[in-house]
């Protein structure tokens, strides 16, 4: 965590309290440095009423994925789920983002990927079975806000290898999310996540990455989970999505050529992803996806 005598991350030369600590920082620089990354990155910086109103749909989405997920047990199907986030869409007055999303438009409102599907599974009249994996992820728009997260789902027993990618996505999202602040450079998220799941053998999806998200469902940054040099720093106000797709295999994905959304290992093995919509603020960062219920 930054210091108030570290230099300040904006690049300015000065220390922290003398520039962007939050009590003594002039409310013009949040408003030149918003503007300076709209146009030289063209990312949004957040304002208040902004963050609230995407805090509200995050948490939204956080609930839902969390009754989604206990719903989630052997001989239910992925359909079944997709109709129960439909109702608790409809009873909280949100709309499920992903319904109509892209071209092809996608069918469902939720996204369920299961085993050695990275992600974007369409949920169908499969049962869950022993031993499956699951990735479920949901996206809310709640009062014009966006809100995106994603869980695993662990059906009984499961061999090793499915194990490890669970836990070793669990990892890397929490150490990506631990070194979070102003000033970091975008890649050290990716390089971060890298680096770990090379140590356990696992290998790093760079097909898909996280993204901006609020006032859009996806807007700048993208966000990549392999190692990279986007140096981009991180400022006050950005929100995005981290959400590693982790595999026990190679890393190339295929997509599914007959309905072009499902994305599959290209070796067939097992992969897991979690996801977070963190806000950046001015000591550090702020996970959005906690359900309050």
């Amino acid at each position: 965590m930054i210091g108030r005598n570290d230099i300040c991350w904006c690049k300015s030369g000065k220390k922290w309290k003398k520039c962007h600590y939050p009590e003594i920082g002039p409310q013009e620089d949040n408003h030149k440095l918003a503007h300076q990354y709209l146009k030289k990155y063209n990312i949004v910086l957040k304002n208040e009423k902004q963050v609230e109103g995407i805090r509200r749909s995050c948490q939204l989405a956080a609930n839902i994925l969390k009754a989604i997920c206990t719903m989630a047990k052997a001989g239910v199907t992925t359909d079944e789920l997709n109709d129960f986030a439909v109702k608790l869409h409809e009873e909280a007055g949100a709309i499920a983002a992903p319904l109509g999303y892209g071209h092809p438009p996608y069918p469902k409102s939720i996204c369920t990927s299961l085993n050695d599907v990275v992600c974007h599974g369409i949920p169908d009249d499969r049962p869950l079975q022993e031993g499956d994996i699951m990735n479920i992820d949901v996206s809310c728009i709640l009062d014009g806000y966006f809100g995106d997260c994603s869980n695993m789902v662990v059906i009984g027993a499961i061999t090793p290898e499915k194990r490890l990618v669970v836990n070793v996505a669990k990892e890397c999202l929490k150490r990506a999310i631990d070194i979070l602040k102003p000033g970091l450079e975008l890649c050290e998220i990716g390089n971060t996540i890298e680096a770990y799941a090379s140590t356990q053998e696992c290998s790093v999806v760079d097909q898909f990455v996280g993204h901006g998200v609020g006032l859009k469902f996806h807007e700048p940054p993208q966000v990549p989970h392999h190692t990279n040099e986007l140096n981009i720093p991180l400022a006050p106000g950005m929100i995005f999505t981290i959400e590693p797709m982790i595999n026990a295999g190679v890393r190339e994905v295929v997509v599914d050529p007959k309905d072009q959304w499902t994305a599959r290992t290209r070796d067939g093995r097992a992969t897991a992803q979690f996801e977070h919509t963190l806000l950046i603020t001015e000591i550090g960062s702020e996970i959005l996806t906690i359900p309050t219920e």
